[in-house]
């Protein structure tokens, strides 16, 4: 009898918390779904206290009952590293897929990756969520250079950072494969009962900001956008949902300067996976007005909650988003985003972007994901 194919995930998971964890662990269920041996290798430290923004790197929620996850590696500590990499290299898997975000874990996943080489049996990839990162250190370029170095080929899930890639290695096979569907946040419930069940107003329709709040995402823009009189002549009103990972108060002055107060509604908390659902459920549009971006995990949210979306023109949000379809793309600015608002709460049949929406997102199964990065890299 045939053995299985054995793959290891190498990356965020229970109980770290966030897109990435909650990412890689659907990734795994999807390889057992299609008859692979698979687990996940966590990080036991993934940040040092001292670099992490948030309230908690960990999530209360119970683990996967599904997934295997070993929780033994160390980001900053190159002895783990040398452990870590020599036991995967004896327990020989066919596939390994490391996540890399940001250039901190290059030397830890470098150097891993490196160890495991050696036993000339393993196809070694990586998931690169982006290469250039969007708040920029000195160093970066090294140590990216270390980690791609290390790799056999890489999957992206932009067409922006297949670009980026490509300028650090021209010979190693690069797969641009979309972000799947976050399809493991339950179903969507009828909006008015998630209004009620979050103690919203069901006379009033929200748009949402989701996710942790850093610069790059433009929270700033979309909060001017809201102050625009088309806008404040409707009742609607923004959700903000998500802890923040940049000065809070530079967002509120705009808000006393715009009198957005009574407007908005601000959840200054991480959002376990088990309450998503209320918060997409009780939206009418999600926005996301980014700087900079790669791909975005939100995306595939609002895809799976049937949420039209009002996207800027960068990174990877416009393949995405097709214009007019399920939603629309602007150009980075607050009049743009008004316009857009403006233009969706106007539409005369909005169940059209629904349709759209719901043809759009059958290309971003996980089946088809991962099928895709056995037949063109393994």
């Amino acid at each position: 009898m045939k053995s299985k194919r054995r793959v290891f995930i190498i990356g965020p998971a229970h109980p770290l918390r966030g897109g990435l964890a909650t990412f890689n662990q659907r990734f795994a269920e999807e390889f057992l779904n299609q008859g692979y041996d698979a687990e996940i290798y966590n990080y036991k430290l993934q940040y040092p206290g001292i670099f992490f923004p948030g309230k908690s790197q960990y999530t209360d929620e119970p683990a996967p009952e599904r997934v295997l996850i070993r929780t033994i590696i160390n980001s900053v500590n190159p002895f783990n590293w040398i452990k870590v990499g020599r036991q995967i290299r004896r327990e020989r898997p066919d596939i390994i897929i490391f996540r890399y975000w940001m250039p901190f874990f290059a030397p830890c996943i470098g150097t891993i990756a490196r160890i495991v080489r050696k036993n000339r049996f393993t196809r070694i990839l990586a998931i690169a969520d982006n290469v250039i990162p969007h708040e920029k250190r000195p160093g970066d370029s090294l140590l990216t250079k270390y980690f791609v170095s290390s790799m056999h080929g890489f999957i992206t899930m932009s067409e922006a950072v297949k670009e980026q890639l490509q300028t650090f290695t021209s010979k190693k096979p690069i797969l641009y494969n979309p972000h799947p569907l976050y399809d493991n946040f339950g179903e969507a419930l009828e909006k008015n009962d998630a209004k009620l069940e979050l103690g919203l107003n069901t006379d009033t329709d929200y748009i949402l900001f989701f996710g942790f709040i850093r610069a790059y995402k433009g929270l700033d823009i979309l909060l001017e956008a809201f102050s625009d009189q088309r806008l404040v002549e409707k009742n609607i009103k923004l959700l903000v949902v998500g802890e923040f990972y940049d000065d809070e108060e530079k967002y509120y002055r705009i808000v006393k300067a715009n009198n957005l107060s009574e407007r908005i509604v601000f959840v200054k908390d991480f959002v376990p996976d088990s309450r998503v659902k209320y918060y997409f459920s009780a939206s009418e549009i999600v926005a996301q007005p980014y700087k900079d971006a790669t791909q975005s995990g939100v995306t595939q949210i609002a895809y799976h909650f049937n949420k039209p979306m009002i996207v800027t023109n960068v990174g990877a949000l416009p393949e995405m988003v097709p214009d007019g379809k399920v939603g629309y793309v602007t150009d980075v600015c607050a009049v743009a985003v008004a316009d857009a608002l403006l233009k969706y709460f106007d539409h005369p049949d909005k169940e059209l972007f629904i349709a759209h929406i719901k043809e759009e997102k059958r290309k971003y199964s996980w089946d088809n994901f991962i099928k895709k990065i056995v037949a063109e890299c393994c």
